[in-house]
């Protein structure tokens, strides 16, 4: 990062403290209207897989630059408790928003860091290219990752109440700091 983005502060909101389809939808709406002020926005929210059955157990996220619909769950057959998280699928969600952030974008929505972004995978690199492009970054933390969350974002982030009225505080804070330090760089 350069001095300018350094003197931004905190470049991460991680969410916290409501359920995870309370969060999702947070995220989802944020997005929404970052897209609706003409902002350009990356990244991917949680989508229903399987929206006529009950119980199913599919995953897949939604990618908020195209609207595509990523699976990141594998059939394991029936009776499997085994975790059907799809490697493969999750790379490609990761490249899309990858991609997504060269074009260039003014604010990335990850949905969660989660257990294997704490294990250094899974969205780890959609987040990594976004930091280093300078890109606000909206995200969700589960209680049980904080440390790992404080490893790998460090001072980066900003702890915010999974609440409308908090996420929109830290989103003015960061626009108002965007823009001083554009002025002091010209």
């Amino acid at each position: 990062m350069n001095e300018s983005q350094q003197a931004v502060g905190p470049r991460i909101a991680a969410l916290s403290g409501a359920t995870r389809e309370a969060i999702q939808a947070l995220l989802a709406d944020f997005a929404e209207a970052r897209t609706a002020e003409g902002l350009r926005v990356a990244g991917l929210v949680e989508a229903n897989a399987c929206p006529d059955e009950a119980g199913c157990g599919r995953l897949a996220v939604r990618d908020l630059a195209t609207g595509e619909i990523i699976a990141i769950s594998q059939d394991l057959g029936p009776g499997s408790v085994a975790c059907n998280l799809d490697p493969r699928g999750l790379a490609n969600a990761c490249l899309a928003v990858e991609r997504a952030v060269a074009r260039g974008v003014d604010v990335v929505v990850l949905s969660k860091f989660g257990k294997q972004e704490a294990a250094r995978g899974g969205l780890s690199d959609a987040f990594r290219v976004a930091i280093g492009a300078g890109v606000p970054v909206v995200t969700a933390v589960a209680p049980t990752l904080a440390a790992d969350w404080a490893r790998f974002a460090g001072p980066l982030s900003d702890a915010v109440h999974a609440q409308a009225p908090a996420l929109a505080q830290w989103w003015s804070a960061q626009r108002l700091a965007t823009r001083r330090a554009a002025n002091d760089a010209a």
